[in-house]
């Protein structure tokens, strides 16, 4: 998925956050206020070692002995303050951005077409999501200002170096640029490592949501074992990918230590040779070597940043991928009528990816009217249900509504008059009543009578909790009739123009499914209803039948009328009465 995304630099993520940095000028002014405090202290800390030695212990002043122990607590309670507030103002900057970052992220997935959702693992979208902006947290909250942090005390400590012994900081600074090329070396391959890491990980997170969404499947074939030599084995691939990383961003220390000794070695053999021959005092050396000891800290936490940055670089790539992602399937301006008198297909193809699974489809449906779709499985009964739901767009022909284009209709207009139930009953993790009421305000008397409509009134009352009884994940404390029943009544709560039921009554027993067929027959009156059946009882009210085989509507009528002109279609029905 990710080989066409988009090569980012540290300076396009922050282009790409700025703004959102306009909302925070307070925070940024006392995280700043933190560095610069932070900094200056540690410079400072290093110039007072100069008179502490030369007027206190050489010189024997005893005035400065009791004033300058004081400085130096002050400036370390001034370094600790602004440490304190920069992490905590970056950290709550960095959040709240990531917070906010994450949202628009989950926005925009949840809007694109269900195209996207094809193409992309349920796990690596969910990887992506959490662990991917996570990586870019660490960008805003914690690298950059520690990068900005740095940077300022490497200023601060060159003054007092250069101040203190220009001569010595030449021989002491050399081993700056000599470090430069080896350890950009390490960045580029610590991003390609990173980027490998980040898509094990979407592909840990992806065979893990597979195995416990059908985890009943998993242990009804005895494939426990299976599944976990799944798991190991990509467990093992993520683990050599993070020891790799592990290995080369370790580097950065020793390789930064090497040449610092080498440029701390040569400052005391020629600051030692200065001071010995008095053309350097002994508090000024020490006050050098200190600033120079402190300075190759945050020199060293640059250059380990810059590698740890590819991490977050790579994230920020994956994760910006999925917010550029604009959904092909887009609505019209204008508002879906309140009344639909017809719906008419007109040579409608449809193509996923190179295969046609709709070819030519004609037919119409009006108001008062149920039409059923019969035939084989795969014959393109569910991609009709799909082209009425706008989850895909035809490839050719034309969907009217009212003789209407159904694409000029906004999405959200389309979907609120379209109630649709399919072979798949999705139950949400909450109460039965916020199940029923999902796609509105909740109201009790809807969802109450929603529930009496769809036959589920009384199961749910016989619940500890009635309708706030809380249901689990994929609605596991329900059977699977009464799932389907809290389906079927949360379409009911929706009160669509058109009724679409994919194969919906098939985990029904029959006197459940004989009342949900007469609330429908009731209903059709005032609205246009879509059946895709399975059983013969579902379509004995149909006003017309639709034979679907191999993508195109071979036979359409009533059943009196198929039973005597369609071979197919009596082939099918003897399938049905069974």
């Amino acid at each position: 998925m990710g080989k066409d995304i988009k090569e980012l630099s540290l300076k396009d993520i922050i282009k790409r956050f700025a703004p959102y940095y306009k909302d925070y000028k307070l925070e940024f002014i006392l995280s700043i206020l933190g560095m610069v405090m932070t900094s200056v202290s540690t410079g400072l800390s290093a110039w007072l070692i100069e008179p502490v030695l030369n007027k206190i212990f050489v010189e024997k002043n005893e005035a400065l002995l009791y004033s300058l122990p004081f400085a130096i607590i002050l400036i370390y309670a001034a370094k600790s303050g602004g440490a304190y507030m920069q992490k905590y103002f970056t950290v709550f900057i960095g959040q709240d951005i990531v917070r906010r970052f994450r949202q628009t992220l989950v926005g925009n997935l949840i809007n694109l077409d269900m195209k996207f959702f094809n193409e992309f693992r349920t796990g690596e979208l969910i990887s992506r999501t959490i662990n991917d902006i996570d990586r870019i947290r660490n960008i805003v909250s914690n690298m950059i200002p520690e990068f900005i942090t740095s940077a300022l005390t490497i200023l601060a400590l060159l003054v007092v170096v250069i101040y203190q012994s220009p001569k010595l900081a030449v021989f002491a600074l050399i081993v700056m640029p000599v470090a430069v090329y080896p350890l950009s070396i390490l960045a580029k391959k610590m991003k390609k490592i990173s980027k490998s890491a980040q898509e094990k990980t979407s592909d840990i997170t992806s065979v893990l949501s597979e195995i416990f969404t059908n985890i009943e499947i998993v242990k009804a074939n005895n494939a426990e074992f299976k599944e976990t030599k799944r798991f190991i084995k990509e467990n093992n691939n993520f683990f050599k990918l993070n020891l790799k990383s592990v290995k080369i961003s370790e580097l950065v220390t020793p390789i930064m230590e090497t040449l610092g000794s080498i440029g701390i070695a040569v400052v005391i053999i020629v600051g030692g040779k200065e001071v010995i021959s008095d053309d350097m005092t002994m508090g000024s050396f020490f006050s050098f070597l200190t600033a120079l000891f402190l300075l190759y800290k945050p020199i060293k936490t640059i250059s380990s940043l810059h590698n740890k940055m590819q991490d977050a670089i790579a994230a920020s790539e994956r994760t910006f991928e999925l917010t550029d992602k604009l959904s092909s399937i887009v609505g019209g301006d204008k508002e879906f009528p309140n009344i639909v008198n017809s719906i008419n297909f007109q040579d409608v193809w449809l193509k996923y990816d190179s295969d046609f699974v709709l070819k030519g489809i004609n037919f119409t449906v009006k108001k008062g009217e149920m039409l059923a779709f019969v035939g084989s499985s795969g014959g393109g009964k569910t991609s009709i249900v799909n082209l009425f739901m706008r989850f895909f767009d035809v490839s050719s022909g034309n969907i009217l509504i009212n003789n209407t284009d159904l694409y000029e209709y906004s999405l959200k207009s389309v979907r609120e008059n379209i109630g649709l139930v399919s072979q798949r009953v999705y139950i949400f993790n909450d109460t039965i009543a916020n199940n029923v009421a999902y796609s509105g305000e909740f109201n009790k008397e809807k969802v109450i009578k929603a529930l009496k409509m769809a036959n589920a009134y009384e199961f749910v009352m016989d619940l500890e909790d009635g309708i706030y009884t809380k249901l689990n994940e994929f609605g596991t404390n329900l059977s699977g009739g009464q799932r389907q029943r809290i389906a079927i009544a949360r379409m009911l709560y929706k009160n669509p123009q058109i009724i679409i039921l994919d194969e919906a009554t098939s985990a029904l027993d029959n006197t459940s499914e004989s009342t949900i067929t007469e609330v429908i027959d009731n209903l059709r009156k005032d609205k246009i209803v879509i059946v895709v059946a399975h059983r013969l009882s579902t379509i004995k009210n149909a006003t017309n039948i639709a034979v679907i085989n191999d993508g195109k509507v071979v036979g359409f009528g009533s059943d009196e009328e198929l039973s005597q002109s369609s071979k197919i279609y009596q082939k099918l029905k003897g399938s049905l009465d069974n």
